[in-house]
């Protein structure tokens, strides 16, 4: 069984998604087998992360943009691909450091996952997108 999620983003961040992700999980009449979830961008990733203090995805997003920061910063003189914009080759480097699919077993018609974690998309770039991720129920 097949699906794709599609995500509206509004900037570098993440986008929780694991509602969607439930919802037609539920319709799906699944009772047991591996939810395989992949990223169909270059420039985005996607993780499971606590999803019960929103201060963790602001300080993941704050420790990326640290670790990466865009073309304009000095020390990032030596990258070549610039003319997408400042923030399109860091987003790249991100999106090669960080998981762009997922593996999930379902039981019981359930995720498991575990009680504070939910399924995001991490937006790399700095103009919002329509982004979307693939998804695929394995007996």
């Amino acid at each position: 069984m097949q699906n794709e999620f599609t995500i509206q983003t509004r900037g570098p961040g993440l986008y929780e998604f694991t509602g969607e992700v439930r919802s037609w999980l539920s319709r799906a009449d699944v009772a047991s087998g591996l939810l395989t979830l992949f990223v169909r961008h270059t420039s985005c990733s996607i993780l499971i992360q606590e999803n019960a203090d929103p201060e963790v995805q602001t300080d993941l997003a704050e420790f990326f943009a640290r670790l990466v920061p865009p073309s304009t910063d000095p020390s990032m003189s030596y990258l070549t691909h610039t003319y997408e914009g400042p923030d399109d080759m860091p987003a790249h480097i991100k999106a090669a450091l960080l998981p762009v699919s997922l593996q999930i077993p379902i039981l019981s018609g359930q995720l498991r996952l575990g009680t504070w974690q939910g399924i995001y998309l991490f937006e790399h770039r700095s103009a919002g997108h329509l982004r979307k991720v693939a998804a695929h129920i394995s007996p």
